[in-house]
């Protein structure tokens, strides 16, 4: 992607994901997932607080964790918030997680790609895995893809992850830990019942905010540097044109000249950029363009408070109101 950004304590760095938003002047702006069985195992050892121990991958499966279990159970992340899961090299830290935990939380869809071997090393028979996106289809390509290098980032062979963006599928990712909880867990299921009604009925109103509020300008178009909002856009009616994909490192002339060029081919309105990142290439591109640099959150960083969810995503509409009109 264009800027780097500092993403973990080791010094490894993840390019900024862009965001490229076009509106129509009239209307408002111009992966299949087998059903893999949830492993269970009630008669495991609880962590040394007396709780279950559950580790979970990254942020939103973090955050929607956190919200089901509340102070239930000991909950941590494998991947530091603002780290590229994608690519993501497991640490003897997070060997030593899974080997001590009871439950492990993934959103699944091949996107936690460090995780199968890092299973393996742990050595923990009596793991718990709970796929966050069981029973949710995936999505591949809905729009045509813009090579602008020989090397691409990661690709999605299971179909595209990002369903935690989907406010509807993000209330089925929470009754799939909440279900995986209570059965690894059954102790807590009262509990396990109530937080995760609670956060749905928030998840429900989120929803019923982006219906609301999209719905005022139809169609509304867009392309994007890296495919994370396809299931956004089909439940809200928006509009992916293309995928434009660069490479994530050694950036050259020519990447940024056939980015250029397709950002004027699809007759982009806005530029989306990430929280974190550095947006001096952003900004230049952006005035080159005559565009207005905005920002658009993937929620792979930032609090670990359930509540960011809903914070972030409602930014999220925000953004989008404005760019769609």
């Amino acid at each position: 992607m264009f800027p780097n950004r500092v993403v973990n304590k080791t010094g490894r760095q993840r390019s900024g994901i862009l965001y490229l938003v076009a509106f129509l002047l009239l209307t408002g702006a111009g992966c299949s997932q087998a059903n893999t069985n949830q492993a269970t195992n009630p008669e495991q050892s609880p962590s040394q607080t007396g709780k279950t121990k559950v580790v979970t991958t990254f942020l939103p499966m973090y955050i929607f964790t956190k919200a089901v279990t509340g102070d239930a159970a000991d909950v941590e992340i494998l991947v530091p918030p603002g780290t590229e899961v994608h690519e993501y090299q497991a640490t003897p830290n997070n060997v030593k997680a899974i080997a001590t935990a009871n439950v492990l939380v993934k959103n699944g869809l091949g996107l936690e790609q460090f995780l199968e071997n890092t299973v393996k090393n742990a050595q923990n028979p009596k793991l718990a895995q709970i796929d966050a996106s069981i029973n949710i289809k995936p999505l591949n390509e809905i729009s045509p893809v813009e090579k602008t290098a020989k090397e691409q980032e990661h690709e999605h062979a299971e179909g595209n992850p990002h369903v935690w963006l989907d406010p509807v599928l993000a209330k089925q990712q929470v009754i799939n830990i909440r279900d995986g909880l209570i059965a690894a867990d059954p102790a807590n299921k009262a509990t396990y019942e109530a937080n995760s009604a609670n956060y749905i009925k928030q998840l429900e109103t989120l929803n019923n905010e982006f219906e609301q509020t999209l719905k005022k300008t139809p169609n509304c178009t867009f392309v994007t540097f890296h495919d994370a909002y396809p299931y956004l856009a089909q439940r809200y009616k928006l509009k992916q044109l293309a995928v434009v994909e660069i490479p994530e490192d050694q950036l050259t002339p020519a990447d940024v000249q056939n980015a250029v060029n397709a950002v004027k081919k699809y007759k982009v309105k806005a530029l989306f950029s990430e929280p974190g990142v550095d947006n001096k290439l952003l900004i230049s591109l952006s005035k080159d363009l005559n565009l207005t640099l905005r920002t658009l959150d993937s929620l792979e960083t930032g609090k670990t408070d359930p509540q960011y969810y809903f914070q972030a995503m409602k930014a999220n509409l925000q953004t989008l109101e404005t760019a769609c009109k």
